[in-house]
């Protein structure tokens, strides 16, 4: 499912036009991004959790030359789904 079938399954459960739906979906999306920038996390009881996550910098390896690289350190997201999902899809 990309994002346009999930408007269009938005649209079509909550008898919304499909313009009002892409917004209601957009600015559900938009909320979750500005909740994770604030460094907190998202927490939709039942859907599950977003994270945010720092990863140190460390050291790698170029798989082609096997040279050492430094990795810079980064923040990522992180999602544990809840009970309620994974029981609907278990």
């Amino acid at each position: 499912m990309n994002k346009t079938d999930l408007v269009a399954k938005v649209a079509e459960q909550t008898d919304l036009a499909r313009g009002k739906a892409a917004e209601a979906v957009d600015a559900v999306l938009e909320a979750i991004q500005a909740g994770l920038k604030d460094g907190g996390e998202v927490r939709l009881v039942g859907f599950g959790t977003f994270e945010t996550v720092t990863r140190k910098a460390s050291t790698g390896r170029n798989p082609r030359t096997g040279e050492p690289i430094q990795i810079a350190a980064s923040t990522s997201v992180r999602f544990k789904a809840g009970k309620a999902l994974k029981d609907s899809v278990a």
